[in-house]
């Protein structure tokens, strides 16, 4: 397959397809990345850090995910703070190969790019799903994130609703790493029913 080389954000956290998630930017490597990805309306890489700091220091390992998501910046603002915020949303998985660290510490990566799943029929067992994300659609922390779901797409339910969910990030990994919608919204039914049990 062929690769591309694209830049990294690794993240303590997992960003899915159709999610979206605000950031908070503050490093000079990853405010040149936005600004860079904001003047070509271009992408970059989100990758689950298994293990180490998102802030590395020099002698630190970092451990990245072999699976990530294309980020693309849907907003931005000046926060409170005076750091910058930018909301990004997930778009293709790729698989990540070699990695390098570019002279301003930017984590540069070759990346297999996946295309986007077709639509998928919502079937009927997983309308509790679709419910569940309909519900949180109303929470106001949710209504300010703009989200434009297709209700009928099984892929746009289970990844947006597995990103609002506060479910481990290993347990998200493992979404964005099921092969077909079937094994992720059985794997997403059963981690809410865990959930449900444990209350």
């Amino acid at each position: 397959m062929p690769t591309t080389e694209m830049p990294l954000f690794p993240l303590s956290a997992v960003l899915l397809p159709y999610g979206r998630m605000p950031l908070q930017i503050f490093e000079q490597r990853y405010l040149d990345l936005i600004r860079d990805c904001m003047k070509s309306s271009s992408g970059f890489g989100v990758v689950w850090l298994r293990r180490g700091e998102e802030i590395a220091q020099r002698g630190s390992e970092q451990q990245l995910g072999d699976t990530g998501t294309v980020a693309r910046i849907v907003d931005f603002d000046q926060l409170p703070n005076g750091l910058l915020g930018v909301t990004i949303q997930g778009c293709e998985r790729f698989r990540l190969g070699d990695t390098r660290v570019a002279k301003n510490g930017l984590v540069l990566g070759d990346v297999a790019l996946e295309t986007m799943p077709e639509a998928a029929a919502l079937d009927e067992e997983w309308s509790p799903l679709r419910e569940i994300l309909e519900n949180l659609g109303q929470h106001p922390h949710v209504r300010r994130m703009g989200l434009d779901i297709d209700f009928e797409d099984a892929w746009q339910v289970g990844y947006t609703l597995a990103q609002l969910l506060p479910l481990e990030e290993s347990l998200k990994y493992a979404l964005l790493n099921a092969e077909d919608v079937d094994e992720m919204m059985d794997q997403l039914d059963l981690m809410l029913s865990e959930i449900s049990g444990e209350g």
